[in-house]
């Protein structure tokens, strides 16, 4: 396979499933079900992630709903749709459908984790209760735990920065990377975009592939100690050929 960003990315059956099932929430849910019947916010209440609602009530099955929901702006939902094809399908060959559900789904649910823990930190010293209050949507978390993961396993490829600019995927993950990072420290948890969330999916995956290639080795070679080596294991041994099987809003 040549280096060049490939134009015509399949559709592979686990993305294909979970951009549908994203696409049915937003227009019959989102649009119809919380826009023109019951109005107001009743759809985000219960299952967008609200971190005081999280933290009082309990209402843990919302680190997994959120990111199945968007806000009401078509390019939300388009781009994280794009970034869930686009990244996700050559994975889902390379891994198998189950490795990669599983990946996607640690990745969005962690990075849900992480919001949490960090907006509840923002309020303990600071007093703002702005992002305790805000329900989080967007399927951003898991996209950049499948950007972190592709500029790992396809580095070397090259794919267009703003549609336009050439660049190696790795290039490409550490530029997103670190505005995200710059945005975050700039803004706080007070941006509209929930950059902690987009960070979040990129450390889980980290950890995620790190953890799961350390117990790979460890299976194969209880001796083997080189990190390198490990996670070598989980992004690029793993190869299986294609057709294998309310306050305001943050988005992410």
């Amino acid at each position: 396979m040549n280096q060049q960003f490939q134009m015509s990315v399949p559709l592979t059956p686990v993305v294909k499933k979970l951009i549908i099932i994203n696409l049915v929430l937003w227009i019959g849910g989102v649009l119809i079900l919380q826009g023109m019947i019951l109005g107001g916010d009743s759809l985000f209440r219960y299952f967008a992630l609200t971190p005081h609602t999280v933290i009082t009530e309990y209402w843990v099955w919302q680190f997994f709903t959120y990111m199945f929901l968007h806000s009401n702006g078509v390019f939300h939902v388009l781009f994280n749709m794009l970034a869930l094809w686009w990244f996700g399908a050559e994975l889902e060959q390379r891994w198998g459908p189950r490795f990669f559900l599983t990946y996607y789904i640690t990745c969005g649910a962690g990075a849900g984790v992480i919001y949490v823990v960090g907006a509840l930190i923002y309020y303990l010293s600071t007093g703002n209760i702005t992002s305790m209050m805000a329900p989080l949507v967007g399927a951003s978390g898991a996209t950049y735990g499948l950007l972190l993961a592709y500029a790992l396993l396809f580095g070397e490829r090259q794919i267009y920065f703003m549609m336009l600019f050439p660049m190696k995927a790795k290039y490409f993950a550490i530029i997103i990377g670190a505005v995200e990072m710059v945005t975050l420290l700039d803004s706080g948890m007070g941006s509209q975009t929930a950059n902690l969330a987009h960070l979040g999916g990129i450390v889980v995956g980290f950890l995620f592939l790190t953890i799961v290639a350390r117990m790979r080795e460890r299976a194969r070679s209880p001796n083997a100690s080189k990190r390198g080596r490990k996670l070598k294991l989980v992004v690029n041994n793993d190869r299986k050929p294609p057709g294998d099987e309310g306050g305001p809003k943050y988005w992410n």
